[in-house]
Parts: C-alpha cells; sequence; structure tokens
C-alpha cells in the first residue's frame, strides 16, 4: 500500500513465547490485526532464558551487534521467530536476559530494559529497516521517547520516527535511582520535577512518567482509564502530567481474537456452541460442574472467575462476601487464579467447607479458562480498577453474563441491564461489598426470567470487541503521530 508504515511494536511480553498477563496478549493479537491494515509492523522483545531457540525453531539474523550502554558499549544478537504471518525478533543478552528463566522481578530489573529498548532500535539501524513509529508499551520501554528526544535527536535514521507510548497498567511504572540514568546515558539531563506531583516523585526516575512527557502520542487500554487516570484518585502521582498532556491522550478498547476465542469453534471444549443455538453451553455448564467437583446441578447458577487474586481484582470486597452467597444464594462459584497468600487461605478454607457449591483452582490454565468462560452463566469482575480488562470480553463471547464494578474498561464494554434496555450485563458501583452483593441478587433475579437472560447472553455474544477495532484506531494514530513528529500538527 501506498501509505504503508514501518511500525516497531516494543513489548516485553508476547504470547506464545512469554506472559505473564493482559499485556503479552494484546501484543499478540494487536500486531496482527494493524499488519492485516496494511503497516509493516514488527514486534522485538528480550530472548529470556525460557525462550528456546532450538526448539521453537527461531533463526539468528544478526550474530553480533554493539549497543551503547552505560558509556560503554554491550554486544547483542537478534533472533526471529518462524511465524509467516508477524515477524517476531528476539534481543539475545546471556546476562540479562539468557541466563535466568524468569521474565521481571530482578534486582537489576532497570538495567536490563534499558538495554533491550537501546538494542531494539539498534537492531533495527543493523537490518537498515527504518521505523516510522515506535510503539512502546509499558515502563519497560518508556525510556525510548526520552531518547528520541534527547540522545538520538540528531541521529538522521531517527530524524523522521515518532512515537506512541501504551499505558496498560499505570501501577507500575519502572520506578528506581539516579543510576538508571547513568546507566542510560541521559544523566546529564538529571531528574525532571514536576511543580505539581508529589515530591517523593522528583526524586526518583519514572520510567513511565519519562515515556509520558516525551512521546508524540500516549494511549491507553479504554476511554474511561484515559479520563480516571487524570485524575488523584487513579493518577498514581501522574495525574499532573497526564493532564498536561490531555491532548495527546487516547483511550483506545482492547480487543480480542474473536476467532481464536469462539464457542462455536473451540476444540477445548465439550461441546461447541453459539449466540444462535446455546444448546452445547448446556454440556459445558455439566463439564465444568464435574471437572470441578461442584455439585451436578442443571438449575444452579454457576459464576466463573479466572484473575490474579489481589486487593486489586476485587477478592476484599468479594471474600468479604463470599460465604453469605454461598449459604443464601442458589449459586455455585468455579475460581481459578494465583495471588495473594490470604486470599488463598480464605478460598482453601470456603473449599473445604463448602465443597460441592466452590471449586478454586490456584495457578492458570488456558483450557480450564475457556471451560469457565463456557460453563459460566455470570462471569464475575469486581476489580477496584481495571485499565481495560480482556477476560469480560471473553466471557460476553462465551455467553457467561458479566458482574462487573464499574470502572475502567469494564464500565467501557460491560453495558448495564437497565429495562427497557437489554444490556450486557450488571454493574456496580460504589466499590463496597454491599453493592457487590447486590448486583449478584439483581442479575440471579433476572436468570429466573429465561427470555430476557437470553436476551442479555445474545446481546452480549455479539458485541463487537474484536481486536480489529483496536487496530483501526491505532492505524488512524500511527499517522497522526507521525504528522505531529514532521509538522507539529496533527494530520488533517
Amino acid at each position: 500500500m501506498s501509505d504503508s508504515l514501518n511500525i516497531l511494536y516494543l513489548s516485553a511480553e508476547i504470547l506464545p513465547y512469554a506472559a505473564t498477563g493482559g499485556l503479552a496478549q494484546v501484543a499478540a493479537a494487536l500486531p496482527r490485526a494493524i499488519r492485516r491494515l496494511g503497516d509493516d509492523i514488527r514486534v522485538i522483545l528480550p530472548r529470556y532464558g525460557l525462550i528456546n531457540p532450538e526448539k521453537l525453531g527461531l533463526k539468528r539474523v544478526l550474530a553480533h551487534f554493539p549497543v551503547p550502554f552505560e558509556n560503554d558499549v554491550e554486544w547483542a544478537s537478534l533472533w526471529r521467530a518462524p511465524d509467516p504471518d508477524l515477524p517476531i525478533y528476539f534481543i539475545e543478552h546471556q546476562r540479562f536476559f539468557g541466563s535466568r528463566q524468569g521474565i521481571y522481578s530482578f534486582p537489576d530489573d532497570g538495567e536490563r530494559f534499558v538495554f533491550y529498548s537501546r538494542a531494539s532500535l539498534e537492531a533495527a539501524r543493523h537490518l537498515d529497516w527504518r521505523p516510522d513509529v515506535l510503539h512502546c508499551n509499558e515502563w519497560q520501554t518508556a525510556l525510548i521517547p526520552n531518547w528520541l528526544r534527547t540522545t538520538y535527536k540528531d541521529d538522521p535514521f531517527f530524524a523522521r520516527t515518532a512515537v506512541v507510548y501504551t499505558i496498560h497498567n499505570l501501577g507500575y511504572q519502572g520506578i528506581f535511582g539516579y543510576r538508571v540514568l547513568q546507566i542510560a546515558g541521559i544523566e546529564q539531563h538529571g531528574f525532571i520535577a514536576h511543580p505539581d506531583i508529589a515530591p517523593s516523585l522528583n526524586q526518583v526516575v519514572s520510567m513511565m512518567g519519562r515515556g509520558i512527557i516525551f512521546a508524540d502520542i500516549i494511549t491507553t487500554v479504554s476511554p474511561s482509564y484515559a479520563r480516571e487516570i487524570q485524575t488523584p484518585e487513579f493518577g498514581e502521582g501522574l495525574d499532573p502530567i497526564l493532564r498536561d498532556r490531555s491532548e495527546r491522550l487516547f483511550g483506545i478498547l482492547n480487543g480480542i481474537d474473536v476467532e481464536a476465542w469462539n464457542p462455536a469453534t473451540d476444540t477445548a471444549l465439550p461441546a461447541r456452541f453459539s449466540s444462535d443455538d446455546l444448546t452445547g453451553k448446556q454440556i459445558c455448564k455439566r463439564d465444568l460442574q464435574e471437572r470441578m467437583g461442584l455439585e451436578i446441578d442443571a438449575d444452579a447458577i454457576v459464576i466463573g472467575l479466572t484473575s490474579r487474586i489481589t486487593d486489586q481484582k476485587g477478592f476484599d470486597i468479594l471474600t468479604a462476601v463470599l460465604e453469605p452467597m454461598l449459604r443464601l444464594l442458589p449459586v455455585q462459584f468455579a475460581i481459578m487464579g494465583s495471588g495473594d497468600q490470604r486470599y488463598h487461605h480464605i478460598l482453601d478454607d470456603l473449599q473445604q467447607r463448602y465443597p460441592r457449591q466452590l471449586a478454586y483452582h490456584a495457578g492458570y490454565d488456558e483450557s480450564l479458562a475457556r471451560r469457565i468462560y463456557a460453563g459460566s452463566d455470570i462471569f464475575l469482575m469486581p476489580s477496584r480498577h481495571e485499565p481495560g480488562g480482556l477476560d469480560q470480553l471473553k466471557a460476553m463471547r462465551y455467553g457467561a453474563v458479566p458482574v462487573v464494578h464499574a470502572t475502567g474498561g469494564l464500565k467501557d464494554t460491560v453495558a448495564d441491564h437497565k429495562p427497557p434496555h437489554t444490556g450486557t450485563g450488571f454493574t456496580f458501583a460504589p466499590y463496597d461489598c454491599m453493592a457487590l452483593y447486590a448486583a449478584v441478587v439483581r442479575a440471579i433475579e433476572i436468570h429466573h426470567h429465561p427470555d430476557i437472560w437470553r436476551d442479555i447472553q445474545n446481546e452480549a455474544m455479539t458485541r463487537d470487541y474484536s481486536v480489529d477495532a483496536a487496530a483501526r484506531a491505532y492505524h488512524r494514530l500511527y499517522r497522526r503521530a507521525r504528522s505531529l513528529k514532521l509538522t507539529g500538527r496533527p494530520e488533517s
């Protein structure tokens, strides 16, 4: 295409190679959808020790190239995956990545991801593939916008390169001391102080803060979250900076790969179904009850939940009312996830006391997750805050009606059932245990009216929350960022 752009997409995670959460899912789906629109988009991430080149069929494309690092030079290699639909590259550095099996939580994470980011830029140069736009994600790549305004300011290779910076979760900013500036080669610029942020943030390096300040365009994963993070309640101390850049801040809903998440073709399910024929969903419900040791009862309302088991995901308010729900409501719970030990203990205890009503699987298993979406009547997401959320989109696709806290991406994707409007689920606010309990009771009452419930399911299953919609939005924003870079004005 004549207007095709070269896009370098930088993410510390991507399925199926390295994943801890939603970022990996987005990085796997969004670039493929953007590529279908005609842009030459390529992905680059570190080659962690858990990524085995021989097993995965990776090919080395750059044997040895120099990377400026802490007033010296480190050497990296570049590998490429055998993916016919999307070029995926891996930065190799034995000390920072290859010798370790994990992804994060190392004492030198600042150094590691500074190196990955700098090496990604240098890899593009050595491939002689000039990016029109760098799409950076999360704190791990947030110094790249800073470098393009300083270190690479007069570099002709990147002179016309714009930066789009995406915030997936403002709670993880990449906070480090002055040493990381030395490693990055930008210590002469010092800390970036802002008169309206907390003094503590003015005396540290918030990598995410620098990404926000220097990017041509900033995005986050839902329109509501884009508004929320400009407030002190959700801004994690960076809300003054985000308000300053509000004209360049956009909220774009994450989407899912609707071919990969399709109950009509999902081979992980014991039976397939669609919005036109839900017969198979009853088979999936019975299968889920059997698999998780719940009582086989077609009339019980199965509430599914796949989540990190943390306060942020709403387990503080859920556990406050979980036992009363089990005692007083005709429900069963199928819960999967891992997280805080105190909630593990609570769930284990309730599972022992209500073994036919509550089943808890510690950890994550995608096949089981698919069965929970397919076998549940209700899908629960009581998150305190949720920037975008993908689980509610998958649940709706599989006919599990969501009950969610009205925040962030949950607010944007789940339309509350308020007669005469059908809606796609049930929302609650404020964030407290009784509001959550009332929303679940409201959903149960409507479940007793099969015709209304069927309409809600149909509405939820047929809403377009595909990744293609997000790709089209980014396709436009890349051109806006490019125009801002070249002219200082958005494309008309």
